[in-house]
């Protein structure tokens, strides 16, 4: 992923009631001062394309933005931002043109659906949101089709909404957007969760619903599915942070800069307030601690998917304490279940059912206790694979047509590594 640059640090033009970044706003860890040369800097030496974000980075003065996009484009060829959507002019999409800018739109449905992004009272949200509406249809007359990302919570999900959802997206398939990234509420309070947090069963039904329309839109694809699809095969190495062994020290797939050049973590595992300072070294306690820890002790041991989920993000743990898995577990349990049981109608033998899986499990938690967290892929080329482990291996890549899915030769490589040693 994307480094996370963010100038006005957690400053943004709406209030959105479930906002991971509150607790950062309440406490005064607003951030807002920057200084765009060491911020650029600092993304320089991370070496990683960056996306300008917030709060609400489209706060920033336009000649700001055109500076560090134009810097952008010269250092990686590309940028992007996202953003809430209100602010949107003309004129940053002139820019978005200019400096290949690749848009972001957060927004949760159109109308009543979207009231939880709050902008101080109900006539200027809703105005708000017919704004950002707007712009996206700008945005796709112009030529650029944003992604959107989505959280479901009980103002656009609950039972007697989601049908007004499953509608607002087939309005977005028919504007011929492709990219909707589904987000499951996290939960900071329990003010929160009383007021704005589905039932697991709740959003075991929206997501299943969501599944079910994908297959029915012609454009709009929903990261969720196609991402738990790749993990249950193996191809794992495309797919987002939360499934991917995320150390809530130095989450390494999100590495902010912020606007004074300092390195930064991820804001779903910054609790109370507290925007804690990277760690020097990545660790995966947590993550070896689930695995053996039993179920009933909030751990994952035993669960079939752990390998494809490892727990989830940290920001969503039990109790908020990052040593337990995510507190999400059902429901991405049920969701799993129901991608495997498809795939292997469509003839294929999930890694959750495969004896393969047990072999990868193992080398993996080794592999933490080392500080690395390789991806399946290297996990096929554990070097302490026994001739018995390489034929299961080999077997499953065989069995699952996995071969044509990577570069060519890779699977030749594969072999040739074995036979090798």
């Amino acid at each position: 992923m994307p480094t996370e640059l963010r100038p006005l640090g957690v400053t943004c033009n709406i209030q959105c009631h479930y906002c991971y970044q509150n607790a950062q706003r309440e406490a005064g860890n607003m951030g807002g001062n920057y200084d765009i040369s060491k911020m650029l800097q600092t993304v320089d030496q991370v070496g990683m394309e960056f996306t300008l974000f917030g709060g609400e980075p489209l706060l920033l003065p336009l000649e700001d933005l055109e500076r560090i996009w134009a810097w952008g484009k010269e250092r990686f060829g590309k940028n992007s931002v996202q953003t809430n959507g209100t602010l949107i002019t003309k004129e940053h999409i002139d820019l978005f043109k200019k400096y290949n800018v690749t848009v972001g739109i957060s927004i949760d449905g159109d109308g009543e659906l979207n009231d939880v992004r709050w902008c101080g009272n109900l006539e200027k949200t809703r105005t708000a949101t017919s704004k950002t509406m707007s712009n996206i249809e700008l945005l796709c007359e112009s030529g650029i089709y944003p992604g959107i990302i989505v959280t479901l919570h009980r103002f656009n999900a609950s039972k007697s909404r989601l049908p007004r959802l499953l509608l607002w997206l087939e309005c977005l398939d028919e504007l011929e957007l492709k990219s909707c990234r589904v987000h499951l509420l996290e939960v900071e309070t329990p003010m929160q969760r009383q007021l704005l947090a589905l039932t697991a069963d709740e959003n075991i039904q929206s997501l299943l619903e969501l599944y079910r329309l994908e297959r029915e839109l012609h454009h709009l694809k929903f990261d969720i599915f196609q991402e738990m699809r790749a993990l249950l095969l193996g191809l794992d190495n495309k797919t987002t942070c939360i499934w991917n062994a995320c150390d809530p020290m130095t989450t390494r797939a999100v590495q902010g800069v912020e606007g004074d050049g300092t390195m930064s973590n991820c804001g779903r595992v910054n609790k109370d307030g507290v925007d804690f300072s990277k760690a020097s070294e990545q660790g995966y306690e947590r993550y070896i601690g689930l695995y053996y820890a039993s179920q009933e002790k909030n751990g994952c041991n035993g669960c079939r998917f752990f390998l494809m989920c490892k727990g989830q993000c940290p920001g969503t743990a039990i109790d908020n304490d990052w040593r337990n898995r995510s507190e999400q577990c059902s429901i991405w349990m049920r969701l799993f279940e129901e991608i495997e049981s498809d795939l292997i109608t469509q003839g294929y033998n999930p890694l959750s059912q495969h004896a393969v899986r047990a072999i990868l499990e193992r080398y993996l938690v080794q592999e933490w206790t080392k500080g690395a967290n390789p991806n399946l892929l290297r996990l096929f080329l554990h070097s302490s694979a026994t001739s018995y482990e390489r034929e299961v291996m080999h077997a499953y890549l065989v069995e699952n047509n996995i071969s044509h899915k990577w570069s060519q030769g890779k699977l030749a490589h594969l072999d040739h590594h074995w036979e090798g040693e």
